[in-house]
């Protein structure tokens, strides 16, 4: 199966979560005259080539949320250090946020995940 194929067979509720990362991450082609734009597109590009490898080497198991532990974590530490910056560019900042909040959300479950992947659980997360 593809990496596609899986997601699609995840329930709605994931499907709907995964969709709205694309959404907020992709949005950074809006933003690419701010660094912060230019730098979340790089994670997001190097997450999506990451993410690729993996599913390509392990499938669809917990060890994806590795690739947003690598790329994500350091891109919100450097947000958080640029919010006082940020603040008050209108439809930037707001975006900046949103993003932020939404993608500490999924590293909170992506570092739960790789823990347990690490911890034994290695089967499929489908």
């Amino acid at each position: 199966m593809t990496m596609f194929s899986e997601m699609m067979a995840l329930p709605l509720a994931l499907q709907s979560w995964l969709l709205w990362l694309v959404i907020i991450n992709s949005a950074s082609l809006f933003f690419l005259r701010h660094q912060e734009g230019r730098w979340v597109l790089f994670a997001w590009v190097a997450n999506i080539i990451t993410i690729t490898a993996l599913f390509e080497w392990k499938g669809y198991t917990r060890l994806l949320g590795l690739s947003h532990v690598v790329w994500w974590t350091p891109l919100l530490i450097y947000l958080w250090r640029r919010r006082e910056a940020t603040a008050n560019h209108g439809g930037f900042s707001t975006w900046l946020r949103v993003l932020f909040w939404t993608n500490s959300v999924s590293l909170a479950i992506d570092y739960t995940d790789v823990t347990r992947y690490l911890l034994g659980d290695r089967a499929p997360t489908m």
